[in-house]
This record gives structure tokens, sequence and C-alpha cells, in this order.
């Protein structure tokens, strides 16, 4: 039955509505303090700015939002959907598709982007609810010397309610910030009347003049002017959610035209008053407003937070299913929605790192400095794998997919390189947690490969299987037995060491093996594989995306629809227990090989991983080295 006109729009329009509270949070609290950032810069903090430096970093602002926010991500990256998903490793597994999965470059490029969205992860919480808290020193200075211990009061319950799901919530997030738009909106609406030559800044001149005229300052500045499109990424990453056109609806019709607003009034204000540019979000808005919007601000940076932790979750969950990082276990919140999921051994991790960010760095101008850089980093790897789906995918000629993409590289690359010279200010921060996450993901991806190369015996072919089970024929036991193997052409270790040691075979023995794909998602009619081999063996194939829990159960249950017999109470599930120990034979330093070791210990257990019953499971220990 064909939908109406009518609900599709209704669709549309509360798909736009949730859009903007998940979307946009990050990118809708940067006026909190970006523009503030970008003057402080501008002057070196030396005394106030001045009419020409206050037009040209608004002119800046505006056209960054409309360069890199609406050009690159709402019109242009938004079509390079892999299968409805996108992220930066979505976008890495839709590169890899045509250019083969193994390609080192783009196996590079995936990983540093994943890498630098952690540092950001770990940033936005801290500068986002440590700004609008600051906002307090405004309402009353009795409450200065508490911003700090609210801040991290709020950070602290954020992050212990994860594990509760925020489905529950997430209903209101989308009116919550769309009253924080219009909010927006208002106090620019309020001021930029203020100064008739605020709207002179619509000319990219100024923007270029400010460039070219101050120096160092300006450069600097840059990097501080990249703060009001922090959060970009998100368009591209929540893709999969909510869809190209209510996103696109959401940032048109409501959070462009109130970013832009308030980024006029907040010009305006400081071109009549040089000396408002300390404080002049929050002065934007009346006293009597003064509170309510503080406490409308710090809601409106706990959902921008919670967009950045669940961002962290699902592109953990992904590079987990595309081997870039070992298994974790992974909570599904809701049993609507299969995207909210809540990862233990991510978010904790996540919020030292938020404390220690506040405790190092006091306030949010100083946080500023750290930010950008990772932000930045993710954007520029992004440009250079969309370059090659427009060539590859799209067929775009070689030429065209330059004329489009290259100027915005080359725009990223000033601002990643303005951003640079905050590496000694603290945006070194970002960066050794992104070069720490790459070579933990290097690690693992070589080391699994190493593994995966050392169960290619020849003589533990399945060929080789069923001949020496011929000429030998084992005790058999009632029953099934399911080995999980990594290679479909090879013999489970776990059935080898059972026929070493305990010398017996049950009478039907399931080899099922688990492939990932480049897609988020692998349709059910064709998620299974079934082959049998002879009246012993049966190998079964099952297909999960990337974006897919592996659920060995639901596997079985579709090959009982297929028609294999299968009692459940008469079935044992057997998997290998690998103790990794070093060998200098295997081609990895002697670091490397500890980083792999310690990473396998912290997998989760494979029983839960693949959600097997745990009364039903039998573990075979072997030993391997890397």
């Amino acid at each position: 039955m064909q939908k109406s006109p009518n609900n599709k729009t209704q669709k549309t329009l509360a798909l736009a509505l949730g859009s903007v509270g998940v979307v946009y949070g990050d990118i809708g609290t940067s006026p909190l303090y970006a523009f503030r950032e970008s003057l402080h810069a501008a002057t070196g903090g030396l005394g106030h700015p001045t009419a020409d430096m206050t037009l040209g970093v608004l002119s800046l602002i505006l056209w960054a939002l409309v360069v890199i926010v609406t050009l690159k991500y709402v019109i242009l990256l938004l079509r390079a959907d892999n299968h409805g998903e996108g992220g930066i490793l979505s976008l890495m597994a839709l590169s890899q598709g045509f250019m083969g999965r193994g390609h080192v470059g783009l196996l590079t490029l995936g990983i540093a982007g994943a890498a630098l969205f952690y540092g950001d992860a770990i940033i936005t919480p801290a500068i986002s609810v440590l700004s609008a808290v600051e906002g307090l020193s405004l309402v009353t200075h009795t409450l200065t010397p508490y911003i700090i211990p609210i801040a991290i009061s709020i950070i602290v319950l954020l992050f212990f309610a994860q594990s509760k799901g925020t489905h529950k919530v997430a209903k209101f997030f989308g009116p919550i910030m769309t009253l924080w738009f219009v909010a927006l909106g208002w106090g620019g609406l309020l001021h930029a009347g203020d100064n008739a030559d605020v709207w002179k800044a619509i000319s990219p001149l100024y923007a270029y003049n400010f460039m070219m005229h101050h120096g160092m300052a300006g450069f600097v500045a840059l990097g501080a002017v990249f703060l009001s499109v922090t959060g970009a990424e998100a368009l591209y990453a929540d893709l999969g959610h909510f869809g190209k056109k209510p996103i696109r609806l959401a940032w048109f019709a409501l959070v462009m035209p109130c970013l832009m607003l308030n980024y006029f009034g907040q010009a305006a204000l400081v071109l009549s008053n040089p000396a408002a540019a300390e404080k002049v979000f929050f002065l934007l808005y009346p006293d009597w407003a003064l509170l309510p919007m503080v406490l409308l601000s710090t809601v409106a940076t706990v959902i921008a937070s919670q967009a950045v932790i669940t961002g962290a979750f699902s592109l953990t969950h992904q590079a987990v299913q595309l081997g870039l990082l070992p298994r974790v276990h992974v909570k599904h919140t809701s049993e609507d929605q299969q995207g909210q999921i809540y990862i233990p051994k991510v978010n904790w991790p996540l919020l030292i790192g938020v404390l220690l960010l506040i405790f190092i760095f006091h306030t949010s101008s100083n946080l500023a400095a750290a930010y950008g850089i990772a932000v930045t980093g993710t954007m520029v790897i992004t440009a250079i794998l969309t370059f090659q789906v427009m060539r590859h995918l799209w067929k775009w000629p070689t030429l065209l997919a330059g004329a489009v993409m290259l100027p915005l590289l080359l725009i990223e690359l000033i601002f990643l390189t303005a951003n640079m010279t905050k590496f000694f200010d603290g945006g070194f921060l970002p960066l050794i947690i992104a070069l720490a996450l790459i070579v933990m993901m290097r690690t693992w991806v070589r080391g699994s490969h190493t593994l995966h190369e050392q169960a290619r015996d020849p003589h533990d072919t399945i060929a080789e299987l069923i001949n020496e089970l011929n000429h030998y024929p084992p005790t058999r036991v009632s029953g099934t037995a399911v080995y999980l193997s990594s290679n479909a052409d090879y013999a489970p270790t776990a059935l080898l060491h059972n026929l070493k040691h305990n010398q017996v075979l049950h009478d039907h023995n399931i080899l099922l093996t688990l492939r990932f794909l480049n897609a988020p998602y692998a349709p059910d009619e064709t998620r299974v594989e079934m082959h049998e081999i002879n009246h012993d063996l049966t190998r079964v194939t099952a297909y999960f995306g990337y974006m897919e829990s592996p659920n060995v159960l639901k596997v079985l249950r579709m090959l009982r629809e297929k028609g294999l017999k299968l009692d459940m109470m008469n079935t044992t599930f057997f998997i290998s227990r690998r103790n990794v120990v070093t060998s200098p034979a295997y081609g990895m330093p002697l670091w490397q090989d500890r980083i792999f070791i310690a990473m396998t210990r912290f997998a989760s257990d494979a029983a839960n991983y693949f959600h097997l019953p745990q009364s039903r499971v039998f573990e075979l220990g072997v030993q391997v080295t890397v």
C-alpha cells in the first residue's frame, strides 16, 4: 500500500526534528565559544577587537559555514552513503568496495580518521559543558568558584546514565534543541541592528582582507574560526539514522539561519561595545533571560555531548566488525532502536579523559586551544576518501572530481595548518590520543593477519580432514557440534584439538564461518549459505554488516527454517581460547607483540560476543605465537 503524500511529509518533518536533537548538537553549541575565541586569537589576548577584526572574523565564520558545512557535507557528502549509512568508517568501507579490502592506503586513512574522532569525543563534552556553566558567573559572581565542580558533576552523571540508554529521553532532544536554535536566532535578532556595518561581512572580501592584513594573528584566528564548524562530521555520521532529506531540511530551514543570525548579533554587539567580546554570547540576552539561557545552554551541551558519546560507541562497534579493534561487549539499550548501544570499555575511558581535560585546562578558553586539530584532520581524510568515491563509484571524470574536491581539500588543509599553531597550547593532546589509537589499530590488524596466516596449515584443509576421518574413524557421540571457524577452507582449530585430545566426533558437525561485509547490514534472505560436505560435516557461512552484532543463535534459527535438523538442547558450541605468546619469527617487533597480546586479553568473551548459550559452550585452549 502506497503511503500518502501527507504521511511522507509528516515522517520527513519528524525525522528532521529528530536530527536537530542528534545531528546538530555539536555545531549548535559552537556559538557559545567560537566567535569569542576567534576574536581573542585575533587580538592576541591584548586589548579589544577593532571593527576590521570583528567583521573579518564574522565573514570567515559565515563562509566556513557555507563552504564546509553546506557545500561539502549537506549537499555533497550526504550523497556518499554506504547502503544508507555514513561516517568515516562507512566511507572507508565504501572505498574498499572498489579498491579492495586490503588496500593499505585506504585502511590507514580509515584508521587515522577513526582515531582522530576519539580525540574529538573527549574534548567536546569538556569544552561544551564548561562553556555553558561558565555563564553562571554572569548571573552571580558567588558561583564562580563552583563552575568546575558543577561541570564535573554534570559530566559524571551523563556518563553514568549511558548504561541505562537514552531512548526514553532522546525523544525530547529534538524539541529542546529546536528551542535552543530559536533562542540562538532570537539573541542574534536582538542585537543585529546595533550596528548596520555588520551586514558588510556577507562579502568574502572582509575575510580575505582580514587574512591578508593581520599576519600571524589572522592565521591563528583562522584556527579558532574552525570551532564554528566542529560537529559537521555528525551530519554524515548520523546519515543512517535520519536520511538525507530530513538532515538537509533541518539545516536549511532552522539550523543554518539561526546560527548565522546569532553570529551576526554577536558581531554587531562587539562593534557597538568592543568590551563585550569576553562574554559576548550571554550578553546577547536581557538580564531576565540570562539564567534561563544558562540552563538551556547547559542542557543543549549535554545533548551535544550525548551525541558525541553515542558516536564513539557506534564507531567502536563498526571498528570491531571491520577488524580494526578486538571484540568488546556491546549492550543494546533499546528494543526498538538498533543504534542505541552502550559499550562499557569505551564509556569509562572517555569519562576519565574528559575529567582529566577539565582538571588540566580549567576553562573553555584554555580548552579551545586543544580543539580543532582532531576535527580538521578527520575532515581532510574525509575529503580524500570522497575524491576516491567520486572517481571510482560515481564514475566522475578525474578532472571534474578534482575541480570539486581539491578546493575544499585546500581550504581544510589551511584550517588544519592554522590549528597546528595551537599544538603546544594543548593541541598535542588529541594527537597523542589519536596516535595511540592508530598504533593499537594497526597492531591489531597486523597481529590478526599473522594469526590468520598461521591457521593456514596446508595439512589442515577440509579435504585433508575428510581423508583423515575416512582412514581413522573416531569414536562417535550423539548430538550436534557447532565449530566457529575464521576460514571456511580450513578445519576449525577447536575441531582438530577435539579430535586430537578427546578422539571423538559428534554425529553431525556444523563448521560455521562468520563474514563481515563492507555494507552496514546484510539482508536476511542472503544472510546464510549452507553446503553439506558429507554426512558428517555441514559448512555454513553467515554474513553480517559492520553495524550489526553477530548472533549465532539467529543463524541457527534460520538454518532450521531451511530444513536443517537441529535440537538446541543437544547441541554443543566449540570455540578456541587462544593463549598468545611472543615470537621474533613472525615479523612484529617485541613492543608491538606485547601490545597485541594485551589487546587479546582485553577482548570480550567470545561466547557473549557471538550470543552463544553459556551452558552449551565448550572451550579448547590453544597456544599461538605472534
